[in-house]
C-alpha cells in the first residue's frame, strides 16, 4: 500500500467549486435522481424526500447531512493480516482489471476463460504492489452464469491472501459473497466489525440507479462492507460534453448513491467514485487516457476532498487494441493524473485494453513497471547533509567520475529505481539477444511468474468449508 505524500494537484479556484456546488444542487432538485428500486424510495420517502414515481428531488442539505455520516478512512481487512488496506487520507490502493470479457495472450485475442481468471489471479498475488484481487478481473465464458460468482470468488479467497472484491449482478450474489467472508474471516460479526470486501456499485448514467446494482448495494451497505459509488460518464453520449457539466452530474449522481447508503447503515464506507472520460466525436466510441479524462480526475480528487470522502478514480485506461505504444502513453496520461489526483482506490491497475474489453497478460506486466515507476516518482526526495555527497566530490576529484567512489558503492545496488520489463541493452547486445520489443518482453515474464507462483497458505478446515458451502449453494442454483 503506497503512501502519497506528494501535494495534491488542485485546479479548481474557490470560484469554480462554487459553480459546481450549485449545478449538483439543482439537479438533485430540480430534476431528480432514479432509483429503480422500492427499497430505495421507501427510505426516501420516509427521510422526507420528493418521491415522484421512480424520481427522486432532494434536499441538498439533507444529502450533506448523509454524506457526514460517512467515514472519511477506513480499513478492509485480507485473509492475511500483512496485506489489510487503508482506504482514504494519503493513502493509495491498487486493485486489478474489472470486467474484461475477452483477454489478449501471445498476440491471440480471444473469449476469456477461468483458466485465465486464475492465472491473473495468480499474477496480481505475485506483485506485492497490488493491493486488491479485484473480483471480475476478467469474466470466465466457460463457468455456469447462474454459479460464476461462487467459483470466482473462491479463487479470489484460496488463490490470493489479499482485500477481494465483491460480486454485484443480484442480490442473491451478494449474499452469497458476505456468506463466504463470513466463513473466511468467521463470523457476520467479524466482517461487519472490519469489512472484508469493496464493492462496484455503478450508476446507470445519466442520473438513475438500476435495480441490480441498488439490490447488491443494500446487501453490501446493511453489512457494513464498503460499496464504490461510481457514475459511468463518458462525455457526449452519458453526460454532456463539457467537463464542468459533466462534473455537476458526477456529483449529483455520487452523492445520492452515498446518501442511500447512509439510510441503509448509518457509517457504512462509501468511495466516491469516478469513472469520467469521453467518447470519439467521429465514431461514438468510448476513448481512455484522453487529456479530458486526465482533468477530469484531478478535478474529481479535489471535489471528493471537499466532501470529506475517499475517492476512486484512475488507473492503466487506454484505447488501444494490442500492447503498443498508444497503449503504453494513454495508460501514462491516467495513472499520472491518478497520483497527482491523490486517488485513494484504483481500479484497472493493471491490464486493461481495447476500452476494457480486454484482459492482457501483456499488458498486466507493462503496467506494473508504471505502477512502480511512479510509485519512486512521488515518493518525497530526501535532502539531508548525506545525499549531498560532499564526500563523493572530493575522492572524485576534478574531471574524474563517480563510478567507483565510496558513495556510489554504498548506494548502487538501491540509488535507481531497476526495470523488470524496460530494456537498456545498447543495439548490439538487444539484437543478439532476439531484438526482443516491450510485448514480447512482457510475455516472457508473465509465463515465468505463473510458473513460479506458489499458493498462499490457508486453513485447511476453513478452505473445506468454503468448498461445501460453493458445492451446496451451486447445486441449489442449478437445480
Amino acid at each position: 500500500m503506497f503512501q502519497n505524500k506528494s501535494p495534491r494537484y488542485e485546479i479548481l479556484s474557490q470560484d469554480a467549486m462554487a459553480v459546481l456546488d450549485k449545478g449538483w444542487r439543482r439537479i438533485v432538485s430540480e430534476m431528480g435522481v432514479e432509483f429503480l428500486s422500492d427499497r430505495a424510495l421507501d427510505l426516501f420517502r420516509a427521510a422526507g424526500q420528493k418521491v415522484e414515481g421512480n424520481n427522486v428531488k432532494f434536499d441538498p442539505e439533507w444529502i450533506l447531512e448523509q454524506v457526514a455520516k460517512a467515514p472519511s478512512e477506513f480499513e478492509v481487512q485480507a485473509r492475511n493480516p500483512e496485506k489489510n488496506v487503508h482506504i482514504g487520507g494519503d493513502k493509495m490502493v491498487f486493485a486489478g482489471n474489472y470486467g474484461s470479457p475477452f483477454v489478449l495472450e501471445d498476440g491471440v485475442r480471444r473469449d476469456a476463460k477461468l483458466r485465465d481468471f486464475e492465472n491473473l489471479l495468480k499474477l496480481s498475488q505475485s506483485f506485492s504492489d497490488m493491493d486488491v484481487a479485484s473480483s471480475v478481473i476478467c469474466e470466465p465464458e466457460d463457468t455456469h452464469l447462474d454459479t460464476r460468482h461462487l467459483d470466482m470468488t473462491y479463487r479470489l479467497q484460496t488463490i490470493t491472501d489479499k482485500v477481494y472484491m465483491g460480486n454485484v449482478v443480484s442480490a442473491e450474489n451478494a449474499r452469497d459473497v458476505i456468506k463466504m467472508s463470513e466463513i473466511l474471516f468467521g463470523s457476520r460479526e467479524a466482517i461487519e466489525k472490519t469489512p472484508a470486501t469493496i464493492s462496484l456499485i455503478n450508476c446507470n448514467s445519466p442520473l438513475r440507479w438500476d435495480d441490480r446494482m441498488l439490490d447488491a448495494q443494500f446487501e453490501y451497505s446493511a453489512a457494513n462492507q464498503a460499496v464504490i459509488l461510481t457514475p459511468f460518464l463518458l462525455m457526449g453520449a452519458m453526460s454532456p460534453v463539457t467537463i464542468p457539466a459533466s462534473l455537476v452530474q458526477q456529483i449529483a449522481e455520487a452523492l445520492t448513491g452515498v446518501a442511500l447508503s447512509q439510510l441503509i447503515r448509518p457509517g457504512s464506507p462509501v468511495i466516491f467514485g469516478s469513472f469520467l472520460s469521453n467518447i470519439d466525436m467521429q465514431s461514438g466510441s468510448p476513448m481512455f487516457g484522453t487529456p479530458e479524462s486526465a482533468i477530469g480526475l484531478l478535478c474529481t480528487g479535489q471535489i471528493a476532498r471537499h466532501f470529506g470522502l475517499p475517492f476512486r478514480g484512475g488507473g492503466g485506461l487506454n484505447a488501444s487494441q494490442t500492447v503498443d505504444a498508444q497503449a503504453g502513453y494513454q495508460t501514462l496520461m491516467t495513472m499520472h493524473a491518478t497520483f497527482l489526483a491523490g486517488t485513494n482506490f484504483v481500479l484497472h491497475t493493471a491490464g486493461w485494453l481495447e476500452g476494457g474489453l480486454v484482459a492482457s497478460y501483456e499488458k498486466f506486466i507493462m503496467d506494473m513497471e508504471v505502477l512502480q515507476m511512479l510509485q519512486v516518482e512521488f515518493t518525497p526526495l530526501e535532502i539531508d547533509e548525506a545525499s549531498l555527497a560532499f564526500g563523493a566530490h572530493e575522492e572524485a576529484g576534478h574531471g574524474g567520475h563517480f563510478l567507483g567512489t565510496m558513495h556510489t558503492m554504498e548506494r548502487f545496488r538501491d540509488c535507481f529505481y531497476r526495470p523488470f520489463l524496460s530494456s537498456a541493452d545498447n543495439f548490439d547486445r538487444w539484437s543478439k539477444n532476439g531484438s526482443k520489443q516491450t510485448d514480447t518482453r512482457a510475455n516472457e515474464i508473465s509465463k515465468k511468474m505463473l510458473e513460479e507462483y506458489e499458493m498462499p497458505p490457508m486453513d485447511a478446515a476453513i478452505k473445506e468449508e468454503l468448498e461445501e458451502f460453493v458445492a451446496k449453494r451451486s447445486k441449489e442454483l442449478t437445480a
